[in-house]
């Protein structure tokens, strides 16, 4: 599907698809060393894990075919490892990212959708209904809230 958005002096067509990490773990790892690794320090031991080739990944493609954002649904029902490259933010990514991963869990029949927040960011989650609970924690050196959203059926 294309995504034509823009914000007030930024507009990006991109694609979104859906996939796996055998088939574009290059670009998927790629936005995922720049954004979390290089952009906010996560040692690279923390950001790698078993999860990944059991994930269903979201992935932004420009039309140029570069990567320009992605995000991560596990089986359990959780979502994480979303990210947009610096460059493409406020061109409507995360956005698009967030809905589709939000209709990707209610068509697997999922009753809610978990994730760890940056602190930074959880405004952007609440916007699309999750709520935060818990008490703020750090994770690889970043500050995190728990978030929940309840679909329904």
């Amino acid at each position: 599907m294309m995504h034509a958005t823009g914000g007030t002096d930024k507009t990006l067509l991109f694609s979104l698809i859906t996939t796996d990490w055998q088939i574009h773990r290059e670009m998927l790892s790629a936005i995922r060393r720049k954004v979390f690794i290089e952009e906010q320090g996560v040692p690279e031991a923390l950001e790698w894990d078993d999860e990944d080739p059991t994930a269903t990944h979201l992935l932004a493609i420009s039309l140029a075919g570069d990567p320009v954002g992605c995000a991560r649904m596990l089986p359990d029902g959780r979502l994480g490892r979303m990210a947009v490259l610096p460059q493409y933010r406020g061109c409507g990514v995360g956005q698009a990212l967030l809905e589709s991963a939000i209709e990707w869990f209610r068509e697997q029949c999922f009753e809610s959708i978990r994730l760890s927040a940056q602190i930074h960011a959880v405004g952007f989650y609440e916007q699309a209904g999750f709520m935060a609970f818990g008490a703020v924690y750090d994770d690889a050196g970043i500050p995190h809230r728990d978030m929940v959203l309840k679909l329904s059926r």
